[in-house]
C-alpha cells in the first residue's frame, strides 16, 4: 500500500513576501514569533520582512538560530514565543532558522524534552494536532523545510535527529526568489548542491510514489540547468527562480524517504569540533553513496543520467563529482576537518540514523564505516 500526501499551500514568486500580512491574518495570527539567524539580520532581509507588517501585528523577533540548530536554541526561541505572548510562528531564513522554528512551535504545544518527538525515537504517533501556525520564508534555495514535514535539531545528547510528522509542515510558504539575490556563490553553490542531493535521494528511494518521484525530476533539472548560473551572477532572476522551485521541488519529494547519504551527513553536521554545511556534506559523500547504491535501483541511474543530460552509457556519479569539482567543494571529508578516529563512531550512528531504512541497499555499521573512509577523499 502506497501512502501519498501533498498538504501545504505556497506563494511562489517574486513579491511573494508581500502577502505575510495577508497570510498572518488569514491563519488568525497577530502576535508572531519570528524566528531568523544573524546572518539574515546582517544583510538587511530581517528588516524587509517587517517592513510588510502593519503596525497591528506585534512581532517578537529571535534571532540567535545557530548554523546547526541546537535543542538549547529551541529551547531560547520558545522562552522568546512565551515572553511575547505569541500566537504564531514565522520562519524567515534557510533551512537551519526554518528547522528552528518549527520545533520552537511543537514545544510551544507539547511537553519537552524534544528528544522524544524524534523519529527514531517513536515520537511521530507522539506529536499532535494543534500546534500555533506557522509561516516559512526561505532565503536560500536549497533544504526546501518550507515545505517539508521535518526539523533536523542537534539534540541535548549531541545526537542530531529528525523530527517528522505531516503537522510539522508550515501551514503556508512564502517563496520569493528576489530573497536570494543577495546569497554569496559559495553559499549559492552549497545550498543548490542540497536540493540536488534531495532530489536524487528521494529518487532513488524504493519506497512507491510515482508522483514524488516526477517532483523530483523536474527539481533535478530545474537545479542542474540553473545552478552553476546562478553562482556566476547571484542577480540572475530567471536562475533564481528555478532554484527556489527545485528546491522546494526536492523537499516536496521527501515524502519518498532520503538514503544513505544524509543518514551519513546528519551525524557529521552534529560534530562539535566543526560547523559543516549541510549541503556541502551531502555534495561530499554523495559520489560514494552513489556507487554504493547502482547495482540496486533498476534503471534509475540511466533516468537520471537522461536528466544530466549526459550521453548514453555515461555514469552519474563521474558527472556529480565534475559538477561539485567546478563549484569548488571540498574533494572530500578529510578537507573538510573530518578525522579518521571519528569514523567508526559516525558509523554507528548512521545506521541509527532513520534515513537509513530509505536506502535502495541496506547498509550496516561495516559498509557505512567504507563509505566514510571512502569519502575522506
Amino acid at each position: 500500500m502506497a501512502t501519498i500526501t501533498y498538504l501545504t499551500k505556497i506563494q511562489f514568486d517574486f513579491g511573494a513576501v508581500s502577502l505575510l500580512a495577508e497570510e498572518l491574518a488569514g491563519l488568525g495570527v497577530q502576535r508572531p514569533l519570528l524566528v531568523t539567524d544573524p546572518g539574515i539580520v546582517a544583510c538587511g532581509l530581517l528588516e524587509k520582512v517587517r517592513d510588510v507588517l502593519p503596525a497591528q501585528f506585534a512581532v517578537t523577533v529571535f534571532d540567535q538560530t545557530p548554523e546547526n540548530p541546537t535543542e538549547a536554541a529551541v529551547l531560547d526561541g520558545l522562552a522568546a514565543y512565551r515572553a511575547g505572548d505569541c500566537d504564531g510562528v514565522v520562519g524567515l531564513g534557510g533551512g537551519s532558522s526554518l528547522d528552528l522554528a518549527k520545533a520552537v512551535r511543537l514545544l510551544a504545544s507539547h511537553e519537552e524534552p524534544l528528544v522524544q518527538y524524534a523519529m527514531i525515537e517513536g515520537g511521530v504517533a507522539r506529536i499532535r494536532a494543534g500546534m500555533p501556525s506557522m509561516a516559512a520564508i526561505p532565503t536560500t534555495a536549497g533544504t526546501g523545510s518550507e515545505v517539508g514535514r521535518g526539523a533536523v535539531i542537534v539534540m541535548a545528547d549531541g545526537r542530531k535527529l529528525s523530527v517528522v510528522s505531516p503537522r510539522m509542515i508550515p501551514d503556508v510558504a512564502l517563496c520569493d526568489p528576489e530573497l536570494t539575490l543577495g546569497l554569496p556563490p559559495r553559499l549559492t553553490a552549497a545550498t543548490g548542491l542540497d536540493a540536488i542531493a534531495h532530489c536524487i535521494e528521494t529518487f532513488l528511494s524504493p519506497l512507491v510514489n510515482p508522483p514524488a518521484e516526477a517532483i523530483a525530476l523536474d527539481g533535478l533539472a530545474r537545479a542542474i540547468g540553473s545552478l552553476e548560473t546562478a553562482v556566476a551572477d547571484g542577480t540572475d532572476r530567471e536562475a533564481r527562480w528555478q532554484m527556489m522551485m527545485a528546491a522546494m521541488e526536492g523537499a516536496m519529494a521527501f515524502q519518498k524517504g532520503l538514503g544513505a547519504v544524509h543518514a551519513m551527513s546528519h551525524p557529521l553536521g552534529a560534530l562539535p569540533e566543526l560547523k559543516l554545511h549541510h549541503g556541502t556534506l551531502n555534495a561530499v559523500v554523495m559520489p560514494a553513496v552513489l556507487r554504493f547504491n547502482a547495482d540496486h535501483v533498476g534503471d534509475k541511474m540511466a533516468r537520471l543520467a537522461a536528466v544530466l543530460g549526459l550521453a548514453a552509457g555515461a555514469e552519474v556519479t563521474p558527472a556529480l563529482a565534475d559538477l561539485n569539482r567546478r563549484l569548488a567543494i571540498p574533494a572530500g571529508l578529510a578537507e573538510m576537518g573530518v578525522e579518521e578516529a571519528w569514523l567508526p563512531d559516525l558509523a554507528e550512528q548512521a545506521v541509527a540514523d532513520h534515513c537509513t531504512a530509505t536506502n535502495p541497499r541496506s547498509a550496516g555499521v561495516e559498509d557505512y564505516l567504507a563509505l566514510f573512509r571512502e569519502a575522506m577523499g
